[in-house]
């Protein structure tokens, strides 16, 4: 089993560039019903990776917690219908 959860991102407002707080995550392209293919995203030793779908350079930043972002909004969350 899983021991923690892969935070989900997405840039529905068309953002150049967004600092992430996570170097394994996913990337969902904008939100709903305009989403690409979910792609899990991987930095390893970088601190840079840019999605292969919608070109979103996603940074690294050390100093935000795992589900947080600048410019704030781009964490995806999936609602129950």
């Amino acid at each position: 089993m899983a021991h923690s959860t892969i935070p989900h991102f997405q840039n529905s407002a068309g953002h150049r560039s967004i600092r992430i707080g996570a170097k394994e995550f996913m990337c969902v392209g904008a939100a709903p019903p305009h989403d690409h293919p979910h792609v899990f995203l991987d930095m390893g030793d970088d601190s840079e990776r840019v999605c292969p779908y919608c070109s979103t350079l996603y940074v690294y930043d050390a100093s935000l917690a795992a589900g947080e972002t600048v410019p704030a909004g781009c964490v995806f969350r999936e609602f129950a219908a």
